[in-house]
Protein backbone atom coordinates (compact mmCIF):
# COMPACT_ATOMS: atom_id res chain seq x y z
CA UNK A 1 0.00 0.00 0.00
CA UNK A 2 0.88 3.63 -0.33
CA UNK A 3 2.50 5.29 2.92
CA UNK A 4 0.21 7.96 2.51
CA UNK A 5 -2.83 5.10 2.55
CA UNK A 6 -2.74 3.34 5.09
CA UNK A 7 -4.86 0.04 5.48
CA UNK A 8 -5.49 0.06 9.40
CA UNK A 9 -5.10 3.26 12.10
CA UNK A 10 -2.23 3.35 14.24
CA UNK A 11 -2.24 5.10 17.62
CA UNK A 12 0.83 7.39 17.54
CA UNK A 13 2.38 8.78 21.21
CA UNK A 14 4.92 11.32 19.68
CA UNK A 15 4.58 14.94 17.62
CA UNK A 16 7.31 16.52 15.64
CA UNK A 17 4.50 18.31 13.94
CA UNK A 18 1.34 19.71 15.70
CA UNK A 19 -1.10 21.49 14.71
CA UNK A 20 -3.70 23.57 16.61
CA UNK A 21 -6.61 24.98 14.42
CA UNK A 22 -8.96 27.49 16.24
CA UNK A 23 -12.42 28.64 14.99
CA UNK A 24 -11.03 32.11 15.53
CA UNK A 25 -14.09 34.50 13.63
CA UNK A 26 -17.03 33.11 12.63
CA UNK A 27 -18.77 36.36 11.04
CA UNK A 28 -15.66 37.15 9.79
CA UNK A 29 -14.76 33.35 8.56
CA UNK A 30 -11.40 33.61 9.51
CA UNK A 31 -9.77 30.29 10.95
CA UNK A 32 -6.63 30.60 13.21
CA UNK A 33 -3.39 27.73 12.85
CA UNK A 34 -1.03 27.42 15.43
CA UNK A 35 1.87 24.93 14.15
CA UNK A 36 4.53 23.86 16.40
CA UNK A 37 7.50 22.12 14.91
CA UNK A 38 9.74 20.27 17.23
CA UNK A 39 13.00 20.26 15.74
CA UNK A 40 13.38 22.80 12.86
CA UNK A 41 16.07 22.93 10.79
CA UNK A 42 18.29 26.01 10.46
CA UNK A 43 16.32 27.28 7.34
CA UNK A 44 13.37 25.82 7.91
CA UNK A 45 10.91 25.83 4.71
CA UNK A 46 7.24 25.57 4.83
CA UNK A 47 4.46 25.43 2.21
CA UNK A 48 0.79 25.61 1.36
CA UNK A 49 -0.37 23.19 -1.09
CA UNK A 50 -1.04 24.81 -4.69
CA UNK A 51 -3.76 22.07 -4.99
CA UNK A 52 -5.58 18.96 -3.79
CA UNK A 53 -5.50 15.44 -4.93
CA UNK A 54 -8.72 14.79 -7.07
CA UNK A 55 -9.51 17.73 -8.45
CA UNK A 56 -6.84 18.81 -10.77
CA UNK A 57 -6.74 22.42 -11.02
CA UNK A 58 -3.72 24.54 -9.54
CA UNK A 59 -6.60 26.62 -6.73
CA UNK A 60 -3.75 28.71 -4.68
CA UNK A 61 -4.56 28.06 -1.82
CA UNK A 62 -2.25 30.75 -0.18
CA UNK A 63 -4.12 33.51 -1.44
CA UNK A 64 -6.70 32.70 1.68
CA UNK A 65 -3.42 32.46 4.01
CA UNK A 66 -2.51 35.81 5.83
CA UNK A 67 -0.99 37.21 9.37
CA UNK A 68 1.69 34.52 8.44
CA UNK A 69 4.43 35.25 11.61
CA UNK A 70 6.92 33.07 13.40
CA UNK A 71 8.73 32.78 16.89
CA UNK A 72 10.96 30.50 18.87
CA UNK A 73 10.25 31.53 22.79
CA UNK A 74 9.27 34.74 23.05
CA UNK A 75 11.46 35.85 20.35
CA UNK A 76 9.78 36.55 17.05
CA UNK A 77 12.05 35.30 13.91
CA UNK A 78 12.51 36.47 10.67
CA UNK A 79 10.97 34.94 7.79
CA UNK A 80 11.25 35.22 4.09
CA UNK A 81 8.50 34.29 1.16
CA UNK A 82 10.09 32.44 -1.66
CA UNK A 83 7.12 32.04 -3.67
CA UNK A 84 3.05 32.13 -3.59
CA UNK A 85 2.88 29.34 -1.44
CA UNK A 86 6.72 28.84 0.02
CA UNK A 87 8.16 30.21 2.86
CA UNK A 88 11.83 30.14 4.70
CA UNK A 89 12.04 30.80 8.32
CA UNK A 90 15.94 32.20 9.79
CA UNK A 91 15.66 29.74 12.82
CA UNK A 92 17.77 28.07 15.51
CA UNK A 93 18.34 24.64 14.21
CA UNK A 94 16.69 22.29 16.72
CA UNK A 95 15.11 24.73 19.12
CA UNK A 96 10.73 24.07 18.83
CA UNK A 97 9.37 26.71 15.96
CA UNK A 98 6.00 27.93 16.27
CA UNK A 99 4.07 29.92 13.17
CA UNK A 100 1.12 31.53 13.73
CA UNK A 101 -1.51 32.54 10.50
CA UNK A 102 -4.79 33.00 9.82
CA UNK A 103 -6.90 31.73 6.55
CA UNK A 104 -9.94 32.80 4.86
CA UNK A 105 -12.55 30.33 4.54
CA UNK A 106 -15.10 31.67 2.04
CA UNK A 107 -15.49 28.85 -0.86
CA UNK A 108 -18.61 26.20 0.51
CA UNK A 109 -17.26 23.47 -1.91
CA UNK A 110 -15.39 19.96 -1.08
CA UNK A 111 -11.90 20.94 -2.01
CA UNK A 112 -11.39 23.97 0.15
CA UNK A 113 -12.41 25.34 3.32
CA UNK A 114 -15.64 26.87 4.55
CA UNK A 115 -16.24 28.83 7.95
CA UNK A 116 -19.52 30.84 9.01
CA UNK A 117 -21.51 30.48 12.15
CA UNK A 118 -23.70 27.43 10.75
CA UNK A 119 -20.92 25.59 9.46
CA UNK A 120 -17.62 24.79 9.70
CA UNK A 121 -14.82 22.71 7.24
CA UNK A 122 -12.05 22.40 5.80
CA UNK A 123 -9.14 19.93 3.77
CA UNK A 124 -5.35 19.98 5.14
CA UNK A 125 -4.86 21.26 1.87
CA UNK A 126 -6.16 24.71 2.82
CA UNK A 127 -5.25 25.18 5.84
CA UNK A 128 -2.30 23.48 7.00
CA UNK A 129 1.25 24.30 5.95
CA UNK A 130 3.65 21.18 4.81
CA UNK A 131 6.79 21.39 6.66
CA UNK A 132 9.25 20.12 4.15
CA UNK A 133 11.69 17.52 4.83
CA UNK A 134 9.64 16.28 7.80
CA UNK A 135 6.87 15.27 5.75
CA UNK A 136 6.98 11.57 6.67
CA UNK A 137 7.00 12.24 10.52
CA UNK A 138 4.03 11.77 12.98
CA UNK A 139 1.52 14.91 12.97
CA UNK A 140 -0.82 16.26 15.12
CA UNK A 141 -3.99 18.28 14.38
CA UNK A 142 -6.03 19.52 18.02
CA UNK A 143 -9.20 21.31 16.59
CA UNK A 144 -10.28 23.93 19.28
CA UNK A 145 -14.04 24.18 20.09
CA UNK A 146 -15.71 27.70 19.52
CA UNK A 147 -17.50 29.27 22.67
CA UNK A 148 -19.83 30.99 19.82
CA UNK A 149 -20.54 27.29 18.78
CA UNK A 150 -21.20 25.57 21.97
CA UNK A 151 -23.52 22.73 20.67
CA UNK A 152 -21.06 22.16 17.15
CA UNK A 153 -19.94 18.02 16.96
CA UNK A 154 -16.92 17.68 14.52
CA UNK A 155 -16.52 14.15 12.25
CA UNK A 156 -13.10 13.53 10.69
CA UNK A 157 -11.69 10.44 9.56
CA UNK A 158 -8.20 11.04 11.27
CA UNK A 159 -7.20 8.99 14.05
CA UNK A 160 -8.51 9.97 17.24
CA UNK A 161 -6.29 10.91 20.67
CA UNK A 162 -8.11 12.81 22.50
CA UNK A 163 -11.41 14.25 21.76
CA UNK A 164 -14.40 14.85 23.72
CA UNK A 165 -17.72 13.57 23.68
CA UNK A 166 -18.28 15.90 20.38
CA UNK A 167 -15.25 15.19 18.51
CA UNK A 168 -13.44 17.87 19.28
CA UNK A 169 -9.74 17.42 20.57
CA UNK A 170 -6.52 15.64 19.01
CA UNK A 171 -6.36 13.73 16.14
CA UNK A 172 -3.15 12.21 14.52
CA UNK A 173 -1.54 11.19 10.88
CA UNK A 174 1.22 9.32 10.30
CA UNK A 175 2.65 11.45 7.96
CA UNK A 176 1.69 14.87 6.13
CA UNK A 177 -0.33 13.03 3.38
CA UNK A 178 -2.67 11.72 5.47
CA UNK A 179 -2.96 14.82 7.77
CA UNK A 180 -4.66 16.55 4.65
CA UNK A 181 -6.25 13.70 2.85
CA UNK A 182 -8.58 13.66 5.80
CA UNK A 183 -11.29 16.49 5.68
CA UNK A 184 -13.14 17.70 8.43
CA UNK A 185 -16.33 18.74 9.31
CA UNK A 186 -18.10 20.53 11.84
CA UNK A 187 -21.68 21.92 13.15
CA UNK A 188 -24.50 20.70 13.87
CA UNK A 189 -25.05 17.96 11.59
CA UNK A 190 -26.94 14.64 11.32
CA UNK A 191 -25.78 11.87 12.54
CA UNK A 192 -25.52 7.96 11.49
CA UNK A 193 -23.98 4.71 11.83
CA UNK A 194 -23.83 1.33 10.12
CA UNK A 195 -21.59 -1.46 8.67
CA UNK A 196 -20.49 -3.18 6.00
CA UNK A 197 -18.00 -5.79 5.33
CA UNK A 198 -17.12 -5.85 9.04
CA UNK A 199 -16.34 -2.14 8.85
CA UNK A 200 -18.07 0.65 10.90
CA UNK A 201 -19.27 3.85 8.49
CA UNK A 202 -20.41 7.24 9.64
CA UNK A 203 -22.45 9.22 7.57
CA UNK A 204 -23.27 13.23 8.35
CA UNK A 205 -25.07 15.30 7.04
CA UNK A 206 -25.55 19.01 7.29
CA UNK A 207 -28.17 21.62 6.10
CA UNK A 208 -30.73 18.62 5.98
CA UNK A 209 -34.35 19.63 6.22
CA UNK A 210 -37.03 18.10 8.73
CA UNK A 211 -38.23 15.79 5.62
CA UNK A 212 -34.91 14.27 5.33
CA UNK A 213 -35.40 10.13 5.59
CA UNK A 214 -31.81 9.58 7.41
CA UNK A 215 -32.81 5.71 7.62
CA UNK A 216 -33.34 5.16 4.04
CA UNK A 217 -29.88 7.24 3.07
CA UNK A 218 -28.27 4.76 5.39
CA UNK A 219 -29.81 1.67 4.25
CA UNK A 220 -29.12 2.39 0.65
CA UNK A 221 -25.54 3.47 1.04
CA UNK A 222 -24.95 0.00 3.03
CA UNK A 223 -26.08 -1.61 0.45
CA UNK A 224 -23.29 0.39 -1.69
CA UNK A 225 -20.34 0.12 0.83
CA UNK A 226 -21.22 -4.34 0.70
CA UNK A 227 -21.32 -4.17 -2.77
CA UNK A 228 -17.91 -2.61 -3.70
CA UNK A 229 -16.57 -3.72 -0.79
CA UNK A 230 -17.72 -7.48 -2.51
CA UNK A 231 -16.83 -6.47 -6.20
CA UNK A 232 -12.41 -6.11 -4.88
CA UNK A 233 -13.05 -8.69 -1.99
CA UNK A 234 -11.19 -6.75 0.45
CA UNK A 235 -12.02 -3.52 2.58
CA UNK A 236 -9.06 -1.35 3.01
CA UNK A 237 -9.79 0.86 5.17
CA UNK A 238 -10.66 0.17 8.98
CA UNK A 239 -13.38 2.81 9.33
CA UNK A 240 -14.97 5.15 6.99
CA UNK A 241 -16.68 8.70 6.96
CA UNK A 242 -19.25 10.11 4.68
CA UNK A 243 -19.78 13.69 5.19
CA UNK A 244 -22.36 15.84 3.10
CA UNK A 245 -23.41 19.07 2.99
CA UNK A 246 -26.65 20.12 1.35
CA UNK A 247 -27.37 22.85 -0.10
CA UNK A 248 -29.95 24.63 -1.99
CA UNK A 249 -28.37 23.90 -5.54
CA UNK A 250 -25.20 21.80 -5.34
CA UNK A 251 -23.44 18.72 -6.48
CA UNK A 252 -19.93 17.24 -6.13
CA UNK A 253 -17.77 14.74 -4.23
CA UNK A 254 -14.13 14.73 -3.73
CA UNK A 255 -12.24 11.62 -2.66
CA UNK A 256 -10.28 10.27 0.47
CA UNK A 257 -8.93 7.17 1.46
CA UNK A 258 -11.14 6.75 4.30
CA UNK A 259 -14.01 9.35 3.67
CA UNK A 260 -15.02 11.58 1.00
CA UNK A 261 -16.70 15.05 1.25
CA UNK A 262 -20.25 15.30 -0.88
CA UNK A 263 -22.78 18.24 -1.37
CA UNK A 264 -25.98 17.50 -2.94
CA UNK A 265 -29.26 19.66 -3.80
CA UNK A 266 -31.73 20.16 -0.86
CA UNK A 267 -34.85 17.95 -3.03
CA UNK A 268 -32.07 15.08 -3.85
CA UNK A 269 -32.51 14.02 -0.07
CA UNK A 270 -34.95 11.00 0.45
CA UNK A 271 -38.13 12.12 2.03
CA UNK A 272 -39.60 10.39 4.62
CA UNK A 273 -42.78 8.74 3.26
CA UNK A 274 -42.01 9.24 -0.50
CA UNK A 275 -40.84 5.52 -1.34
CA UNK A 276 -40.15 6.05 -4.94
CA UNK A 277 -36.83 7.28 -6.05
CA UNK A 278 -36.23 11.21 -7.18
CA UNK A 279 -34.13 10.95 -10.49
CA UNK A 280 -32.21 13.76 -7.79
CA UNK A 281 -31.69 11.16 -5.62
CA UNK A 282 -31.04 8.09 -7.76
CA UNK A 283 -28.03 10.82 -8.53
CA UNK A 284 -27.08 10.98 -5.08
CA UNK A 285 -26.75 7.66 -4.81
CA UNK A 286 -24.32 7.60 -7.96
CA UNK A 287 -22.16 10.29 -6.19
CA UNK A 288 -22.32 8.48 -3.29
CA UNK A 289 -21.02 4.93 -5.40
CA UNK A 290 -18.38 6.81 -7.25
CA UNK A 291 -16.46 8.38 -4.59
CA UNK A 292 -16.51 4.90 -2.20
CA UNK A 293 -15.35 3.15 -5.14
CA UNK A 294 -12.80 5.85 -5.28
CA UNK A 295 -11.32 3.98 -1.98
CA UNK A 296 -9.60 1.60 -3.91
CA UNK A 297 -9.61 3.20 -7.54
CA UNK A 298 -7.30 6.48 -7.28
CA UNK A 299 -6.63 6.88 -3.65
CA UNK A 300 -4.38 3.28 -3.22
CA UNK A 301 -4.73 1.89 -6.81
CA UNK A 302 -3.67 5.11 -8.86
CA UNK A 303 -1.26 6.90 -11.63
CA UNK A 304 2.39 5.95 -11.12
CA UNK A 305 2.91 9.66 -11.93
CA UNK A 306 0.96 10.89 -8.71
CA UNK A 307 3.26 8.37 -6.34
CA UNK A 308 4.48 10.59 -4.58
CA UNK A 309 1.98 13.42 -5.03
CA UNK A 310 3.28 16.97 -5.28
CA UNK A 311 1.86 19.46 -3.66
CA UNK A 312 4.08 22.09 -5.36
CA UNK A 313 2.53 22.72 -9.21
CA UNK A 314 0.50 20.36 -11.25
CA UNK A 315 1.11 16.07 -11.36
CA UNK A 316 0.35 15.25 -15.20
CA UNK A 317 -0.98 11.91 -16.17
CA UNK A 318 -3.08 10.79 -19.02
CA UNK A 319 -4.59 7.86 -16.80
CA UNK A 320 -7.60 9.59 -15.69
CA UNK A 321 -9.73 8.18 -18.59
CA UNK A 322 -8.90 5.22 -15.94
CA UNK A 323 -9.15 6.18 -12.92
CA UNK A 324 -12.07 8.89 -13.07
CA UNK A 325 -13.87 7.29 -16.24
CA UNK A 326 -13.77 3.69 -15.00
CA UNK A 327 -14.95 4.81 -11.56
CA UNK A 328 -17.80 6.28 -13.34
CA UNK A 329 -18.45 3.45 -15.18
CA UNK A 330 -19.32 1.27 -11.85
CA UNK A 331 -20.72 4.13 -10.00
CA UNK A 332 -24.29 3.14 -10.97
CA UNK A 333 -23.58 -0.46 -12.28
CA UNK A 334 -23.16 -1.43 -8.93
CA UNK A 335 -26.65 0.70 -8.23
CA UNK A 336 -28.22 -1.54 -10.40
CA UNK A 337 -26.27 -4.69 -8.88
CA UNK A 338 -26.88 -3.46 -5.63
CA UNK A 339 -30.85 -3.37 -6.36
CA UNK A 340 -31.20 0.47 -5.36
CA UNK A 341 -32.34 0.90 -9.25
CA UNK A 342 -33.94 -1.64 -11.81
CA UNK A 343 -32.49 -1.92 -15.57
CA UNK A 344 -34.98 0.78 -17.14
CA UNK A 345 -33.33 3.24 -14.92
CA UNK A 346 -29.65 2.29 -15.38
CA UNK A 347 -30.33 2.43 -19.28
CA UNK A 348 -31.47 6.12 -18.43
CA UNK A 349 -28.56 6.86 -17.04
CA UNK A 350 -26.19 5.22 -19.94
CA UNK A 351 -28.33 6.93 -22.17
CA UNK A 352 -27.17 9.96 -20.93
CA UNK A 353 -23.73 9.71 -21.11
CA UNK A 354 -23.78 8.27 -24.14
CA UNK A 355 -25.43 11.39 -25.82
CA UNK A 356 -23.20 13.61 -23.85
CA UNK A 357 -20.29 12.16 -25.47
CA UNK A 358 -22.46 12.14 -28.88
CA UNK A 359 -23.38 15.69 -28.62
CA UNK A 360 -19.54 16.82 -28.42
CA UNK A 361 -17.78 17.87 -31.06
CA UNK A 362 -14.53 17.85 -29.03
CA UNK A 363 -14.62 14.39 -28.96
CA UNK A 364 -13.56 14.12 -32.78
CA UNK A 365 -10.46 16.33 -31.74
CA UNK A 366 -9.20 15.43 -28.47
CA UNK A 367 -8.72 12.13 -27.25
CA UNK A 368 -9.73 11.07 -23.53
CA UNK A 369 -5.85 10.46 -22.67
CA UNK A 370 -5.16 13.85 -24.02
CA UNK A 371 -8.13 15.03 -21.93
CA UNK A 372 -6.56 13.75 -19.10
CA UNK A 373 -3.70 15.20 -19.64
CA UNK A 374 -4.86 18.58 -19.80
CA UNK A 375 -7.09 18.59 -17.28
CA UNK A 376 -5.16 21.41 -15.50
CA UNK A 377 -6.08 23.86 -18.09
CA UNK A 378 -9.24 22.58 -19.69
CA UNK A 379 -11.35 20.53 -17.89
CA UNK A 380 -11.39 22.60 -14.92
CA UNK A 381 -11.18 25.93 -17.25
CA UNK A 382 -14.85 25.28 -19.44
CA UNK A 383 -15.26 27.86 -21.97
CA UNK A 384 -17.57 28.76 -24.58
CA UNK A 385 -15.14 26.64 -27.01
CA UNK A 386 -14.74 23.46 -24.47
CA UNK A 387 -17.42 21.29 -25.74
CA UNK A 388 -15.51 22.02 -29.30
CA UNK A 389 -12.07 21.53 -28.20
CA UNK A 390 -12.46 18.74 -25.36
CA UNK A 391 -13.84 15.14 -24.56
CA UNK A 392 -14.43 14.36 -21.12
CA UNK A 393 -12.17 11.94 -19.10
CA UNK A 394 -15.33 10.89 -16.93
CA UNK A 395 -18.12 10.22 -19.86
CA UNK A 396 -15.95 8.81 -22.34
CA UNK A 397 -14.09 6.93 -19.63
CA UNK A 398 -16.88 5.63 -18.63
CA UNK A 399 -17.89 4.39 -22.49
CA UNK A 400 -14.37 3.03 -22.94
CA UNK A 401 -15.22 0.88 -19.79
CA UNK A 402 -17.80 -0.38 -21.05
CA UNK A 403 -16.59 -1.14 -24.34
CA UNK A 404 -13.42 -2.64 -22.39
CA UNK A 405 -16.39 -5.09 -20.60
CA UNK A 406 -19.02 -5.55 -23.37
CA UNK A 407 -15.98 -6.77 -25.37
CA UNK A 408 -14.48 -8.96 -23.15
CA UNK A 409 -17.94 -10.47 -21.84
CA UNK A 410 -18.15 -10.91 -26.06
CA UNK A 411 -15.37 -13.03 -26.19
CA UNK A 412 -16.05 -14.61 -23.33
CA UNK A 413 -12.53 -15.82 -21.43
CA UNK A 414 -13.02 -12.62 -18.76
CA UNK A 415 -14.91 -10.07 -17.72
CA UNK A 416 -13.94 -5.65 -16.71
CA UNK A 417 -14.68 -6.91 -13.09
CA UNK A 418 -11.96 -9.75 -12.84
CA UNK A 419 -9.36 -7.20 -15.21
CA UNK A 420 -9.88 -4.47 -11.96
CA UNK A 421 -8.97 -7.15 -9.10
CA UNK A 422 -6.13 -8.73 -11.34
CA UNK A 423 -4.90 -4.73 -11.48
CA UNK A 424 -5.31 -4.41 -7.83
CA UNK A 425 -3.08 -7.65 -7.49
CA UNK A 426 -0.78 -6.65 -9.52
CA UNK A 427 0.13 -3.11 -8.69
CA UNK A 428 -0.59 -4.42 -5.19
CA UNK A 429 -3.27 -1.40 -4.19
CA UNK A 430 -0.42 0.76 -5.57
CA UNK A 431 1.07 2.63 -8.51
CA UNK A 432 -0.51 1.73 -11.93
CA UNK A 433 0.61 2.29 -15.56
CA UNK A 434 -0.95 1.90 -18.60
CA UNK A 435 1.45 -0.76 -19.56
CA UNK A 436 0.02 -2.90 -16.49
CA UNK A 437 -3.47 -2.85 -17.74
CA UNK A 438 -2.36 -4.05 -21.07
CA UNK A 439 -0.39 -6.40 -19.30
CA UNK A 440 -3.30 -7.83 -17.12
CA UNK A 441 -5.53 -7.92 -20.46
CA UNK A 442 -3.11 -10.36 -22.19
CA UNK A 443 -2.81 -12.68 -19.16
CA UNK A 444 -6.65 -13.33 -18.65
CA UNK A 445 -7.43 -13.16 -22.82
CA UNK A 446 -3.98 -14.46 -24.10
CA UNK A 447 -4.01 -11.60 -26.96
CA UNK A 448 -2.63 -8.16 -27.20
CA UNK A 449 -5.38 -5.19 -26.41
CA UNK A 450 -2.84 -2.25 -27.72
CA UNK A 451 -4.96 -1.79 -31.00
CA UNK A 452 -8.24 -1.51 -28.54
CA UNK A 453 -6.68 1.24 -26.32
CA UNK A 454 -4.65 3.08 -28.96
CA UNK A 455 -7.87 3.41 -30.64
CA UNK A 456 -10.19 4.39 -27.78
CA UNK A 457 -8.17 5.72 -25.36
CA UNK A 458 -5.45 7.25 -27.96
CA UNK A 459 -7.77 7.81 -30.69
CA UNK A 460 -10.93 10.04 -31.74
CA UNK A 461 -13.10 8.30 -33.76
CA UNK A 462 -16.49 7.29 -32.42
CA UNK A 463 -16.36 3.70 -30.18
CA UNK A 464 -17.99 1.22 -31.44
CA UNK A 465 -20.43 0.90 -28.82
CA UNK A 466 -23.93 0.60 -30.65
CA UNK A 467 -22.51 -2.84 -32.00
CA UNK A 468 -20.95 -3.98 -29.12
CA UNK A 469 -24.45 -3.51 -26.87
CA UNK A 470 -26.30 -5.25 -29.80
CA UNK A 471 -24.63 -8.43 -28.99
CA UNK A 472 -25.31 -7.84 -25.52
CA UNK A 473 -29.34 -8.12 -26.09
CA UNK A 474 -29.46 -3.90 -26.10
CA UNK A 475 -30.65 -2.03 -29.39
CA UNK A 476 -29.78 1.43 -30.09
CA UNK A 477 -31.70 3.73 -32.27
CA UNK A 478 -32.21 7.12 -33.07
CA UNK A 479 -34.12 9.38 -30.73
CA UNK A 480 -35.23 12.68 -32.00
CA UNK A 481 -32.75 15.26 -30.59
CA UNK A 482 -34.04 18.37 -28.61
CA UNK A 483 -34.18 21.66 -30.46
CA UNK A 484 -30.71 23.16 -28.85
CA UNK A 485 -29.29 20.05 -30.12
CA UNK A 486 -30.47 20.02 -33.15
CA UNK A 487 -29.25 23.79 -34.09
CA UNK A 488 -25.64 22.57 -32.79
CA UNK A 489 -26.50 25.19 -29.08
CA UNK A 490 -26.07 25.02 -25.70
CA UNK A 491 -28.53 27.27 -23.90
CA UNK A 492 -30.00 28.85 -21.01
CA UNK A 493 -33.62 29.59 -21.15
CA UNK A 494 -35.52 32.19 -19.21
CA UNK A 495 -37.19 34.96 -20.22
CA UNK A 496 -34.87 34.48 -23.55
CA UNK A 497 -32.61 32.17 -25.12
CA UNK A 498 -28.84 32.24 -23.80
CA UNK A 499 -26.54 30.84 -25.93
CA UNK A 500 -24.27 29.19 -23.79
CA UNK A 501 -22.49 27.49 -26.18
CA UNK A 502 -22.65 27.24 -29.83
CA UNK A 503 -21.43 23.60 -31.05
CA UNK A 504 -18.86 23.14 -34.05
CA UNK A 505 -20.24 22.14 -37.53
CA UNK A 506 -23.99 23.29 -36.72
CA UNK A 507 -26.44 25.31 -38.11
CA UNK A 508 -26.59 27.82 -35.37
CA UNK A 509 -22.93 28.99 -36.08
CA UNK A 510 -23.35 28.29 -39.92
CA UNK A 511 -25.93 31.34 -39.37
CA UNK A 512 -23.47 33.41 -37.33
CA UNK A 513 -24.11 32.72 -33.49
CA UNK A 514 -22.33 33.32 -31.02
CA UNK A 515 -21.78 32.24 -27.36
CA UNK A 516 -23.17 35.78 -25.33
CA UNK A 517 -25.91 35.63 -28.01
CA UNK A 518 -29.50 36.72 -26.00
CA UNK A 519 -31.85 35.08 -28.96
CA UNK A 520 -35.12 37.35 -28.75
CA UNK A 521 -37.07 36.14 -31.00
CA UNK A 522 -37.84 35.42 -35.18
CA UNK A 523 -39.30 36.18 -38.37
CA UNK A 524 -41.22 34.09 -40.58
CA UNK A 525 -41.81 34.55 -44.07
CA UNK A 526 -45.61 33.74 -44.66
CA UNK A 527 -48.21 33.74 -47.18
CA UNK A 528 -49.83 36.52 -45.74
CA UNK A 529 -46.57 38.65 -45.33
CA UNK A 530 -43.70 38.83 -42.43
CA UNK A 531 -44.86 37.18 -38.85
CA UNK A 532 -42.41 37.97 -35.84
CA UNK A 533 -42.35 36.46 -33.01
CA UNK A 534 -40.70 36.59 -29.22
CA UNK A 535 -38.80 33.40 -27.96
CA UNK A 536 -38.59 32.40 -24.45
CA UNK A 537 -37.87 28.58 -25.11
CA UNK A 538 -36.40 26.90 -28.34
CA UNK A 539 -39.27 24.31 -27.73
CA UNK A 540 -41.48 27.54 -29.25
CA UNK A 541 -39.95 26.46 -32.65
CA UNK A 542 -42.44 24.33 -33.28
CA UNK A 543 -45.54 26.63 -32.27
CA UNK A 544 -44.48 29.68 -34.25
CA UNK A 545 -42.88 27.47 -37.37
CA UNK A 546 -44.79 25.53 -39.97
CA UNK A 547 -43.58 22.36 -40.59
CA UNK A 548 -41.22 21.56 -43.89
CA UNK A 549 -39.73 25.75 -43.59
CA UNK A 550 -35.86 25.74 -44.39
CA UNK A 551 -34.94 29.10 -42.68
CA UNK A 552 -35.96 31.75 -40.71
CA UNK A 553 -34.73 34.84 -39.17
CA UNK A 554 -33.01 34.85 -35.98
CA UNK A 555 -33.59 38.18 -34.32
CA UNK A 556 -30.49 38.66 -31.68
CA UNK A 557 -28.61 40.82 -29.08
CA UNK A 558 -24.68 40.76 -29.03
CA UNK A 559 -23.41 43.34 -26.83
CA UNK A 560 -26.28 45.49 -26.90
CA UNK A 561 -26.90 45.03 -30.79
CA UNK A 562 -29.82 43.62 -32.49
CA UNK A 563 -28.89 41.06 -35.26
CA UNK A 564 -30.76 39.41 -37.78
CA UNK A 565 -29.30 36.29 -38.80
CA UNK A 566 -30.41 33.96 -40.86
CA UNK A 567 -30.74 30.40 -39.61
CA UNK A 568 -31.57 27.02 -41.82
CA UNK A 569 -33.23 24.91 -40.07
CA UNK A 570 -32.62 20.99 -39.53
CA UNK A 571 -34.50 18.95 -41.90
CA UNK A 572 -37.45 16.53 -40.55
CA UNK A 573 -34.92 13.20 -40.98
CA UNK A 574 -31.47 13.13 -41.01
CA UNK A 575 -28.68 10.11 -40.77
CA UNK A 576 -26.90 11.92 -38.48
CA UNK A 577 -27.60 10.44 -34.69
CA UNK A 578 -27.20 13.17 -32.20
CA UNK A 579 -29.61 11.25 -29.69
CA UNK A 580 -29.79 7.56 -28.74
CA UNK A 581 -32.28 5.55 -27.23
CA UNK A 582 -31.66 2.21 -26.21
CA UNK A 583 -34.30 -0.91 -26.01
CA UNK A 584 -33.95 -4.34 -24.47
CA UNK A 585 -34.07 -7.25 -27.54
CA UNK A 586 -32.63 -9.53 -25.31
CA UNK A 587 -33.60 -9.66 -21.21
CA UNK A 588 -31.58 -12.63 -20.73
CA UNK A 589 -28.52 -11.35 -22.50
CA UNK A 590 -28.60 -7.71 -20.55
CA UNK A 591 -29.19 -9.71 -17.31
CA UNK A 592 -26.03 -11.61 -17.65
CA UNK A 593 -23.90 -8.48 -18.03
CA UNK A 594 -25.87 -6.20 -15.57
CA UNK A 595 -26.21 -9.29 -12.84
CA UNK A 596 -22.47 -9.62 -12.19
Amino acid sequence: MPLDCPVTDMPHTTAPVHYRVQLHDLHAHLFRVTLTIAQPSARQRVSLPVWIPGSYLVREFAKNLQQLRARQGEESVAMHQLSKHQWEVDCEAGTPLELEYEVSAYDTSVRTAWLDARRGFFNGTSLLLRVHDQEALTHRLQVLASPDAPHWQLATGMTAVAVDELGFGTYAAANYDELVDCPVEMGTFWSGHFNAGGVPHRFVVAGAPASFDGERLLADTQKICEAEITFWGTAPHASYVFMLNVTHDGYGGLEHCNSTALICSRPDLPRIGVDKASDGYVQLLGLISHEYFHTWNVKRLRPAELVPYNYDQENYTQLLWFFEGFTSYYDDLLLRRADLIDTATYLKLITKTLNQVQQTPGRQVQSVAASSFDAWVKYYRQDENTANATVSYYTKGALVAMCLDLKLRQEGSTTLDDIMRALWLRCRGGAMTEADVLAVLQERTGRSWQDELQAWVHGTEDLPLPSLLAVHGIQPDADKPAPAQALGLRVQETHSVLLKQVLRGGLAEQAGMMAGDEWYGIELATANGPQAWRLAKLEELDLYVARGTAQITALVARDRQLLRLPLQLPPVTTTAIANYKLSVTDAAAVERWLGH
